[in-house]
């Protein structure tokens, strides 16, 4: 059975770098993947579907639930480890539901944890507008984004905490002290 983790936090919490350096560091256990990514690279394809993509994630919206559960859904079942990390998801309390409806019909996939990394407003903004990765890190659609994620965050973090599952990681730390404290709870579940 795979066991899924997925990993929360606010634009420029880390939470993408975090995941990658536990992959990197248990490549041969564990598989991460960011909708973030997934998502951009349909964009970069230039499909209708990456255009479709573009139109949202250009102004900081989300990307209607359909097209991201599909692509969780896809890369669940196309991942070539047993222990998956997935960050930037759910970012809604209907793509929470969608994902906890699709994987009660799945035997294969559980989810062990949701990992949130917490960080001020100030640090994700520094963050963010300090990397400038793409048109979408400009103070105007970092505030967009944040308003994204902040409000659903209460449901989301109810949600998973009354199945037990929440796990709040102190985000405002060096990066090698954050991804020590979630490497070891990881392990600590598999």
């Amino acid at each position: 059975m795979k066991k899924l983790f997925l990993i929360i936090g606010a634009p420029g919490s880390g939470k993408t770098t975090d995941a990658q350096h536990i992959a990197n560091n248990n490549s041969d256990l564990i598989v991460h993947c960011s909708t973030g990514d997934l998502l951009r690279e349909e964009v970069a394809k230039e499909s209708d579907l990456g255009r479709t993509i573009d139109s949202y994630i250009s102004k900081g919206n989300l990307v209607p639930l359909e097209i991201v559960v599909n692509t969780i859904l896809s890369a669940l079942k196309s991942a070539p480890k047993d222990v998956i990390l997935i960050d930037g998801y759910p970012r809604s309390v209907e793509q929470m539901e969608a994902l906890n409806d699709m994987l009660k019909i799945q035997d294969d996939v559980k989810l062990v944890s949701v990992i949130e990394v917490v960080v001020s407003e100030k640090t994700a903004s520094d963050r963010v507008l300090g990397r400038a990765r793409g048109s979408d890190d400009n103070i105007e659609v970092f505030k967009n984004r944040m308003k994204v994620y902040t409000d659903p965050l209460i449901q989301i973090q109810d949600f998973y905490n009354n199945l037990g599952i929440l796990k709040k990681i102190d985000g405002e730390r060096n990066i090698q002290e954050i991804v020590d404290e979630m490497e070891a709870f990881i392990k600590s579940k598999i």
